[in-house]
């Protein structure tokens, strides 16, 4: 089951969110699907931003839960102190 939900998720990423994140230059990569949990790493202009948390929970974890229902959660896996181009510069 999980390998399905993980070629799902995969796809939504491919066809739906990274266009969207593009705009940023920003990218997402699919770390793991785990107890119907989404583990993501956001990459580029996500990395460091200040708005990625609000992108995560209000933008790709709406659209995947919305497609995927048996999604619980998506979380960020990202180390986001070492993002070298953030598009928003995290407030201090």
């Amino acid at each position: 089951m999980s390998d399905e939900l993980m070629t799902k998720v995969q796809e939504l990423i491919d066809s739906t969110i990274n266009p969207a994140v593009a705009g940023h230059g920003g990218f997402v990569q699919l770390v793991d699907v785990k107890d119907n949990k989404v583990y993501l790493q956001m990459g580029g202009g996500c990395q460091g931003c200040g708005a990625a948390d609000v992108t995560l929970k209000a933008g790709i974890e709406r659209l995947i839960k919305e497609e995927l229902p048996e999604i619980e959660e998506v979380l960020d896996a990202t180390d986001h102190a070492s993002g070298t181009n953030p598009y928003y510069t995290p407030g201090k």
